[in-house]
């Protein structure tokens, strides 16, 4: 087996979620490439060693560009690999750890706010021009509170929202959701949320079932990443501040009907998949 089988092997191996493990799998196949261009020669992970780990790490910050917090993931994901492996006093040596590389002091809230409505209408206006079933994409996003993923994933559910949007402010998800949890989501602005969807299911319903129009969802999903974000959607203002949005809306709307700042951050978590645990979470990189 090569190294670079092997270690997507490993990535597998070492379980979560769909996302997770396909995550990690991106990272080991990564490395395997940069060992590859550079030459370094490992057929077996035994013997991968520090240093290599060190030289990815820094060629990902240094010449890719990549943020602390990126380099984080990335360095966790390899190290559940080593984990895996049985190596895991690599996995854990000061040598590799995110001090040692320079990634210390990356904030997990980032540097995301919500998208003020004036500058999305203004990318999505470009969006629409070039690609109609990426902009629906995106209004779902919006006005549904929804994941990437589950954006391009929500051809397999339109139908089931409208109608459910016919009596009630809430919906079912479903598809593409974070470790594979359906959750309940209060929408916001149910008639424009309705209005997308019925233009959503028209787009689906000329485009062969699809919105992105790919022939499967890794494809689809790049098509989607890629549109978005060469197209302004970058930095403070990426795909997930659209996220962030509908988050001030649903919270907004919970303090209107009168529960406490407590309950509002809790609900409003459960609306986004995070659990009624997460309310100081939201507030804090959500809602900043």
């Amino acid at each position: 087996m090569s190294f670079r089988n092997q270690v997507l092997s490993l990535s597998k191996n070492a379980k979560g979620s769909k996302k997770t493990i396909h995550d990690r799998q991106v990272v080991a196949a990564r490395l395997a490439k940069y060992l590859q261009d550079k030459n370094i020669q490992i057929r077996d992970i035994q013997h991968l060693k520090s240093i290599h780990i060190e030289s990815y790490i820094q060629s990902r910050l240094n010449d890719k560009g990549i943020s602390k917090r990126t380099g984080q993931n990335e360095l966790a994901c390899i190290r559940k690999v080593l984990r895996e492996s049985g190596q895991a006093k690599m996995a854990d040596s000061n040598r590799i750890s995110n001090k040692s590389l320079g990634l210390s002091g990356a904030s997990r809230e980032g540097t995301k706010t919500a998208i003020p409505n004036n500058i999305f209408r203004e990318k999505l206006s470009i969006i629409e021009s070039k690609d109609k079933g990426v902009a629906s994409c995106a209004m779902l996003e919006r006005l549904l509170g929804l994941r990437g993923e589950e954006a391009v994933q929500s051809v397999k559910s339109l139908e089931t929202w409208a109608t459910a949007l016919e009596t009630s402010d809430k919906i079912r998800i479903i598809y593409g959701t974070k470790g594979g949890r359906p959750r309940d989501t209060h929408v916001v602005h149910v008639e424009r949320a309705r209005e997308i969807i019925a233009i959503a299911i028209e787009r689906i319903n000329k485009n062969g079932g699809r919105l992105v129009d790919r022939p499967n969802l890794k494809s689809a999903m790049n098509r989607y990443s890629y549109i978005l974000r060469s197209n302004g959607f970058t930095g403070q203002y990426s795909p997930h501040s659209m996220r962030y949005a509908f988050a001030r809306d649903r919270y907004d709307k919970y303090i209107k009907l009168g529960f406490s700042i407590k309950e509002s951050l809790a609900m409003t978590s459960m609306d986004l998949g995070h659990g009624d645990g997460r309310g100081e979470y939201i507030k804090r990189v959500y809602l900043k």
